[in-house]
């Protein structure tokens, strides 16, 4: 099976990596088209070329997944799928653009770096060129966690959007302690921030862009600022709640704040 991969950024070099097939990468950047090619033994292919292949898959940042697959498609001649992170966008782009070939929607959940790791995938017309590449990643290690575009894209708001807004907001806010000051909530924090602020910015841009999500981590963040004392314990019981069910938040559990357990 030969397979394009259209971009040669980190996902996509991990994509050609990942699977057992030839490889070629295409990408505006053509000195990063080489140098992917060359860490995975694959092959440079042009961005506006007319050669086919077996599989194409985009490997785009998710705001130019639809135009990627309509200027790609016709390339493919069995199967198209996606690593760009949105689904509901790529697979409507697919239908339309790749009617009568295989189409998948896949999300790494981890950074490539961290691989393998979870894998969500959204089967929109699967056969043998995408199943055999999907046998492929999880013989590799990764787990395939089976779900619809609309699933997917709900949970991105909460698991991408409002967790990454409500990090890079503390990243913001906070301001540097003396030493011996940090409690173990601090330092939880601390590691997220550092964690956060050490990827691309234009990758959390595109998701902030493309997901809903920060706007209820604002709201949340101002009724807290706005609460009184017996307003934010109102708000404190429905965190816990949210979280560990009825009868969390005790007087007890308050008392520690969490610090010692």
């Amino acid at each position: 099976m030969d397979v394009l991969i259209v971009g040669a950024g980190s996902m996509g070099a991990w994509f050609g990596d990942a699977i057992d097939a030839r490889v070629a990468f295409a990408d505006v950047d053509r000195d990063a088209a080489a140098a992917a090619a060359e860490r995975v033994g694959g092959e440079v292919a042009d961005l506006e070329g007319e050669t086919t292949y077996d599989v194409v898959c985009l490997a785009v940042p998710m705001t130019h997944v639809r135009d990627a697959i309509a200027a790609q498609a016709d390339r493919a001649e069995r199967a198209i799928v996606d690593v760009s992170g949105v689904m509901e966008p790529a697979i409507a782009a697919m239908e339309r653009a790749a009617p009568d070939r295989e189409r998948v929607s896949l999300h790494p959940l981890f950074a490539p770096e961290r691989a393998p790791g979870s894998i969500a995938v959204v089967r929109d017309q699967s056969g043998p060129a995408t199943d055999d590449l999907l046998a492929a990643l999880a013989e590799r290690g990764n787990e395939l966690l089976e779900t619809t575009a609309t699933e997917h894209d709900e949970a991105m708001e909460t698991v991408q959007a409002a967790t990454h807004a409500a990090v890079l907001s503390f990243a913001l806010a906070a301001e540097s302690v003396p030493d011996g000051f940090e409690t173990p909530i601090y330092e939880g924090l601390e590691r997220l921030a550092e964690q956060v602020t050490a990827g691309t910015p234009r990758v959390y841009a595109d998701i902030q862009a493309t997901f809903d999500g920060a706007d209820a981590v604002a709201d949340a963040a101002s009724e807290i600022a706005a609460a009184d004392a017996d307003d934010l314990e109102a708000l404190y019981r429905e965190a816990a709640a949210n979280w560990h069910g009825d009868g969390a938040g005790s007087d007890e559990r308050r008392d520690t704040g969490g610090e010692s357990e």
